[in-house]
C-alpha cells in the first residue's frame, strides 16, 4: 500500500494538496472500476488573475507526468490571504457511494442523471415578456395587430350576421303564416257566425241579393267538425283570408244559390293558413253529409264523388251538371273547391255532393248534426 506523500504548502501561499475547501483529503479515490487507488498529488494549477506567476516547473516536478485538471479562472479580489476562494465558497461534490457500481449507478439515477447531471428548466417563450415588465412600444402594436381581426374575419362576420338575421325574418314569416293567421281568421269567421245568428233571431236579414263579402249562410261538415260562415264571391282579401267559405256567385263564374230549384252551388275555401276550413276535405267519403243552414232552412247534402287533381283552368266543375262528377241531370247539386298539394295553389281538389233534404229550421236541426 502506497503511503501518502508529505503535505507541502502551495507555492502561492494557498491550500496545501491532498485537501478540498480547506479540509484534509478523504483518501484514495475510486477507480473507474469501483476499486480505490491512490493518486499522486499534482502541481497546483496556476491562477489567472492572481498574485502573480510562480516558479517554473520543470521535469522533475510534482506535476510532470500528471494529468493535468481544468484551470479555474478566479475573479480579481476573490482570492487572498484571509478570502477564501471560488471552490471553497462551492458546494462540495456529491460523495461516491459506497457498495459498488450498482449503487454508484443507483445513487446517480437519483441525484438527476447517471452521471449525476442534473435537467436545465426550458427556457421562457420569447414572445412572452417578462413579469412585471411593461410593453415596449413595438410589441404592444405586434400585440394590437395580432388582436385585431383580418378582412377574411369581417367578411365571415357580415356574412353569418346576414344569414341569422334571413333565419329570424323567415322563422317569423312561417310563424306569421301557420299561426297567427289561423288565430286571426278564426277570431274574425267565429265572430262572422254569431253575428249571423243573432241577425236570423232578431228578423234582421232576410234571403235575397248579398253584396260582395257579406256573410249569408253556414257550412256545417260534421265529419271534419268544420263550422264556417259562407259570404258571397271568393275574393282572398274579402272572405277567404278571413277564414270564411266564398261562394262562386259572380259571372263568370256564377253558380245557383242552396234554395234553387236546380242548379250547382259551388264554394271555395282555403285548404292552408287562415282559418284553413277545407284543410281535410280530402278525406270525405261517399256518404258523409254537408248541411248548408240559412236563415230559414237547413240543406242537407251527400258526397257523390271526388276529382283529386284538376288544372285552376277546369271551371267546368262549376257547371249546373258538373263535368266530371258523375252527374248526367239536372239537380240540386254542391261543389267544395280548394287548392292543392298543401302549401301550393298548383292544383285544386274537388268534392261533388247531392242534396238529399230541404229542412225548415222551425223543424230543428237535422239529423246530420244532431248524430
Amino acid at each position: 500500500m502506497t503511503a501518502l506523500r508529505p503535505e507541502r504548502e502551495d507555492v502561492y501561499g494557498e491550500r496545501p494538496y491532498g485537501s478540498y475547501d480547506g479540509a484534509p483529503s478523504a483518501g484514495p479515490r475510486p477507480n473507474h472500476r469501483g476499486g480505490r487507488r491512490s493518486d499522486p498529488p499534482t502541481a497546483p494549477m496556476p491562477v489567472i488573475g492572481g498574485p502573480g506567476p510562480g516558479p517554473a516547473e520543470g521535469p522533475g516536478s510534482p506535476a510532470d507526468g500528471e494529468t493535468m485538471a481544468l484551470r479555474r479562472i478566479a475573479t480579481p479580489g476573490s482570492e487572498g490571504p484571509g478570502r477564501p476562494s471560488d471552490a471553497s465558497s462551492a458546494a462540495a461534490p456529491p460523495a461516491p457511494a459506497p457498495g459498488g457500481r450498482a449503487a454508484r449507478r443507483k445513487a446517480a439515477k437519483r441525484r438527476g442523471g447517471r452521471h449525476g447531471g442534473h435537467h436545465e428548466p426550458a427556457p421562457a417563450p420569447a414572445a412572452a415578456p417578462p413579469s412585471g415588465r411593461p410593453l415596449s412600444r413595438v410589441e404592444a402594436r405586434r400585440q394590437a395587430r395580432q388582436r385585431k381581426p383580418g378582412p377574411a374575419v369581417l367578411a365571415s362576420r357580415a356574412v353569418g350576421e346576414v344569414f341569422i338575421t334571413t333565419g329570424v325574418l323567415m322563422l317569423l314569416f312561417v310563424t306569421y303564416q301557420l299561426w297567427w293567421t289561423n288565430v286571426r281568421a278564426h277570431a274574425q269567421a267565429g265572430s262572422e257566425a254569431h253575428q249571423l245568428q243573432d241577425d236570423w233571431a232578431s228578423g234582421k236579414r232576410n234571403p235575397g241579393v248579398f253584396e260582395a263579402g257579406q256573410g249569408f249562410a253556414i257550412l256545417h261538415i260534421p265529419r271534419l267538425d268544420v263550422v264556417a260562415p259562407i259570404a258571397e264571391g271568393v275574393s282572398n282579401k274579402k272572405v277567404l283570408d278571413k277564414g270564411m267559405v266564398g261562394h262562386y256567385g259572380e259571372a263568370p263564374l256564377k253558380t245557383a244559390m242552396p234554395d234553387a230549384r236546380t242548379g250547382n252551388f259551388g264554394l271555395a275555401a282555403h285548404r292552408n293558413t287562415h282559418g284553413e276550413p277545407f284543410r281535410y276535405i280530402n278525406r270525405l267519403t261517399r256518404g258523409d253529409a254537408v248541411v248548408v243552414e240559412t236563415q230559414d232552412t237547413y240543406f242537407v247534402y251527400k258526397v257523390t264523388s271526388t276529382l283529386p287533381v284538376t288544372p285552376p283552368s277546369n271551371t267546368a266543375v262549376l257547371n249546373p251538371v258538373p263535368t266530371g262528377s258523375g252527374f248526367t241531370a239536372p239537380g240540386r247539386y254542391i261543389t267544395l273547391t280548394t287548392c292543392t298539394p298543401e302549401f301550393t295553389s298548383k292544383y285544386r281538389l274537388i268534392v261533388w255532393g247531392k242534396m238529399v233534404e230541404e229542412r225548415p229550421r222551425s223543424k230543428g236541426k237535422p239529423d246530420a248534426l244532431i248524430e
